[in-house]
């Protein structure tokens, strides 16, 4: 693996742990698709780093548990600026 490549899986993870940011919202700070941060943390992490791995788990599983909340805060939202 690319030095450059292990160096921005763990300060995508550290981002991740730091800020308790979602998969998309880290996409977008570092500038790379939602894909390339989901590969960098599950899996090029684990080989890297276990034990930071294991920690962005915890943050991701967290974010998974609660998409269908921010999802209907968000069209909540959507429609209450539609009807203002």
């Amino acid at each position: 693996m690319k030095d450059y490549i292990e160096e921005r899986a763990v300060e995508i993870a550290s981002y991740i742990i730091e800020h308790k940011a979602t998969v998309r919202q880290t996409a977008k700070k570092f500038g790379v698709s939602k894909s390339t941060i989901h590969k960098d943390v599950t899996e090029r992490l684990r080989q890297i780093n276990p034990g930071l791995a294991a920690e962005v788990r915890k943050v991701l599983d967290v974010n998974k548990s609660e998409r269908h909340i921010r999802g209907g805060l968000a069209t909540r939202e959507k429609y209450r600026h539609q009807n203002a």
